[in-house]
């Protein structure tokens, strides 16, 4: 008899480009030209049990990236509740106008219904983008 231990419940968040592949991510733009693009995120719940599991993601624009949660403001938050082994994509565009190199980070919270706060999943996407004049 063989013993198969169940896999530890997980969640993560990705990134794909414009297209839905992991390929031609933006890189740089052009100041008050080309300083838009769009990504799509996802996030997969593979927590287990049969009730939905309740998300946030937030968008944050840094040029200092130190330590994870990012110490910014949110520039997005998308809210998001999926059944186990479920997926959900939605395309996010970024601007940002300054010139300078930055950290688009996608951050993935998780709702604690004991706690009844959002708690950090340590799971995030990070996009590097530089920007020129």
């Amino acid at each position: 008899m063989e013993f198969r231990p169940q896999p530890e419940p997980y969640n993560t968040i990705y990134l794909l480009d414009s297209q839905k592949k992991a390929a031609d991510y933006p890189v740089t733009l052009v100041a008050n030209q080309n300083s838009t693009f769009n990504v799509w995120v996802g996030v997969v719940n593979n927590m287990g049990g049969s009730g939905n599991q309740t998300y946030q993601v937030l968008v944050k624009i840094t040029p200092n990236l130190l330590d994870f949660p990012v110490d910014a403001q949110p520039t997005q938050t998308y809210d998001v509740s999926l059944a186990n082994a479920a997926t959900w994509q939605t395309q996010s565009t970024i601007t940002e106008n300054q010139v300078g190199n930055y950290s688009v980070v996608f951050e993935l919270w998780h709702y604690n219904s004991d706690s009844r706060a959002y708690e950090f999943t340590n799971d995030e996407a990070v996009l590097n983008i530089q920007v020129i004049n």
